[in-house]
């Protein structure tokens, strides 16, 4: 087990006797803003390719608390910290100038952060020696928008974060009818010093929907661009800098080619993305054996990249209508029993979501490689998310959850990556 996973459990004792405390009004910066001497583009609605973008993560909804007001965006993320920055090279987009672009969420506009020829491009920082027409996506994290709450154990919510920004991708390219396939092996400590992180922001993954041109050749585009602050305050974080480059490297992966396939109607889809919520209680309801077996069909597609790593997911059925309760691992039964009150206590107590719920979920992995391992976490939660509100059944992540207890309920000892609860 990587030591970073293991010094950062949860157990009933842990929470009890080291307390999380902080404040709102000490809370990072959760947008980063290029400034106006940059070239701005409006996202246009009525535009395909601008709709595309707005619905991996555009701002979608208004939340009052007694601090004042917080915004929501498409992509769920845990405490609404929004620790991930969507970055994107255009090449041959109708509308859009070839180039190197940064989602800026706070004013639903793209930056134009470097212009690129016909023959110059971030191609071979994904692994292409030929020029790719589409998008190439960068996912990054900015560490401390998570650990200001989170501390030691934030590093895996960015990557869980992440898996769901990529997971949003994915679902957003459904819109335009197109599949995309994540690249873990891009070059980032290189992507990084170009981008001018500064340490304080990591790029963890790409994203391709791009297609080959046949007989081109293109080359590393080269810049250095200045320090933008992406949180506007700013604390150190030996640990998790410590478990970010030593999880860096991707070793002996294996590739995953085939193409997930769903039953998604497009508009139906386009409403559910649009309107995605994190539910934060459940009314101890059944959901059906056909809407069961959609949603598990869901989640166990493949996942295309060039790092796939094995995650097992456990489902505990709490409520599911002519199906026996009982634990189902991979989509297979393994235990027979009514468990939803321990999945409501492995999930923090939790119980209004894991007990409640007409199933919790657990995934769990022994692989390698923890930065493609967590973030196709991630990933498989987002599906998770998209399918269950699709068919108008809620869903909540739960990234806080009793590590070696989950182990000893589900009877391995791999990681516990996340947890989950759908119900209504």
């Amino acid at each position: 087990m990587f030591w970073y996973h293991a010094m950062t459990k949860h157990s009933y004792n842990s929470v009890r006797t080291n307390p999380n405390y902080f404040s709102w009004d000490t809370q990072p910066s959760t947008y980063k803003n290029y400034p106006e001497s940059y070239s701005k583009q409006k996202i246009d609605l009525e535009n395909e390719e601008d709709n595309f973008l707005y619905h991996i993560a555009g701002l979608s909804a208004t939340k009052t608390y007694s601090g004042g007001e917080r915004f929501l965006r498409i992509n769920p993320s845990a405490g609404a910290l929004y620790p991930n920055e969507l970055y994107f090279q255009a090449r041959g987009v109708a509308g859009t100038e070839n180039g190197i672009y940064h989602f800026e969420v706070s004013t639903s506009s793209l930056k134009l952060l470097y212009s690129i020829s016909d023959a110059e491009g971030l191609e071979p920082y994904f692994g292409y020696d030929t020029v790719m027409q589409g998008y190439l996506f960068l996912v990054s994290a900015v560490y401390f928008r998570s650990s200001w709450k989170y501390k030691n154990r934030a590093f895996r919510y960015c990557l869980l974060d992440a898996g769901h920004l990529l997971g949003s991708i994915e679902a957003a390219a459904l819109l335009k009818e197109q599949s995309i396939s994540m690249v873990y092996t891009i070059e980032k400590e290189k992507l990084n010093r170009m981008f001018g992180f500064e340490e304080r922001e990591w790029f963890l993954a790409g994203a391709v929907m791009a297609e080959a041109i046949e007989g081109s050749r293109v080359s590393a585009v080269e810049f250095e661009l200045p320090y933008v602050d992406a949180s506007g305050s700013f604390e150190k974080n030996k640990l998790i800098e410590q478990a970010y480059v030593e999880t860096l490297p991707c070793v002996d992966c294996h590739v995953q080619k085939k193409l997930p396939t769903f039953e998604y109607n497009k508009v139906k889809l386009q409403d559910t993305l649009l309107h995605r919520r994190s539910q934060r209680g459940f009314n101890a309801e059944p959901i059906t054996k056909v809407q069961f077996n959609f949603i598990r069909d869901a989640i166990h597609q493949p996942v295309p990249s060039d790092c796939d790593e094995d995650v097992s997911v456990y489902m505990v059925l709490n409520r599911v209508i002519n199906m026996p309760l009982g634990v189902y691992k991979n989509g297979e039964y393994v235990k027979h029993g009514d468990f939803a009150k321990q999945a409501g206590y492995l999930s923090l107590e939790q119980y209004s979501l894991s007990q409640e719920g007409a199933v919790a979920f657990f995934l769990t992995s022994k692989s390698k490689n923890y930065q493609a391992l967590y973030q196709k976490a991630g990933i498989i939660g987002h599906r998770l998310y998209v399918a269950s509100l699709y068919l108008g059944i809620g869903c909540s992540g739960i990234g806080a959850y009793y590590d070696d207890e989950v182990n000893t309920f589900v009877g391995n000892d791999e990681m516990v990556l996340y947890a989950l609860a759908i119900g209504t």
